[in-house]
């Protein structure tokens, strides 16, 4: 066999097995991030205010103050995410109701409706798109 050829056959091998590891990491936290999120439903703003209008659902906003001061949804309880694991229970009481969480852009969401899953809350949900697509779709926004 030519060396040359041979390590053309080597180095095919080695490419071949670096897209095989790269794939199987990908699949591996595309599968984490669903069992991260278990129980937590993905909703849009249809069903958001249909669970506010006819459920009661409480709506639990995670972005920062400055944030929630340019324009949040009525009756919003305001949490920031990084103070969810200190204040969560500011919300046990509603236990029993549908959690409707809102957020920018949805990364700082979901570490906050894992932990109220994870803390007996059955009934979260997040609203895709966050506040942008409430924006869009002309719903009530109020600044305090």
């Amino acid at each position: 066999m030519d060396l040359s050829l041979f390590q053309n056959h080597f180095l095919l091998r080695i490419e071949n097995l670096i897209f095989l590891i790269t794939a199987i990491v990908s699949g591996l936290m595309l599968l984490w991030t669903l069992v991260a999120q278990r129980g937590v439903k993905e909703i849009d703003t249809r069903v958001a205010v249909q669970l506010i209008n006819y459920e009661n659902a409480v709506i639990v906003d995670v972005r920062d103050d400055s944030e929630y001061a340019n324009g949040h949804l009525p009756n919003s309880k305001h949490i920031p995410a990084e103070k969810m694991e200190e204040r969560w229970k500011e919300l046990e009481k509603h236990k029993d109701k549908p959690i409707v969480m809102i957020y920018r852009g949805g990364v700082r969401s979901s570490s906050a409706s894992t932990l109220l899953k994870k803390n007996g809350f059955l009934q979260i949900f997040n609203l895709m798109g966050g506040i942008d697509a409430w924006k869009r779709a002309n719903l009530p926004i109020v600044k305090r």
